[in-house]
């Protein structure tokens, strides 16, 4: 090895301040967890009741701009809750971009694209051609996941 002193020295923001930044995530993943604890109980507290029975598809807010219902708000608190995990994950573990069955780079953020898309695409067709019960659709979608992430 040559000795420049430049070279044999890490680089600023080098190994030690990444272990600094994985040791925080601890931190953040408590206060993101109980964020998306807190709202979930917010949904739940919002859905109208019959006596002990839980209305899961009448309007949570009466009368309101839109319907929402207990299964889109909890639709949207699972994206919130996946990209909420996908951001941590990266933070904790870099993402490195690998080549996969498409011929592109893609990290795991573009895989999660790619499979919320597809996803969407699946349960509209799963709709429109009358396929089967709507739970088997997710079935689809969980199938249709593990390959994106596998192959992709």
């Amino acid at each position: 090895m040559s000795g420049n002193p430049e070279l044999s020295t890490p680089p600023r923001g080098g190994t030690g301040a990444r272990k600094a930044d994985r040791a925080r995530i601890g931190p953040v993943a408590v206060i993101a967890v109980t964020l998306l604890g807190i709202a979930l109980a917010v949904i739940l507290w919002f859905v109208p009741r019959d006596g002990g029975e839980w209305l899961w598809t009448e309007q949570m807010v009466p009368g309101g701009w839109m319907a929402w219902s207990a299964p889109v708000a909890l639709f949207f608190w699972i994206i919130a809750a996946i990209l909420t995990a996908f951001t941590l994950l990266a933070i904790r573990y870099p993402e490195t971009p690998r080549v996969g069955m498409l011929g592109i780079e893609t990290t795991r953020g573009d895989r999660l694209f790619i499979t919320l898309l597809g996803s969407a695409f699946i349960n509209i067709a799963w709709l429109g051609l009358e396929v089967g019960p709507q739970p088997w659709a997710l079935a689809a979608c969980a199938v249709y996941a593990a390959l994106v992430f596998w192959k992709v």
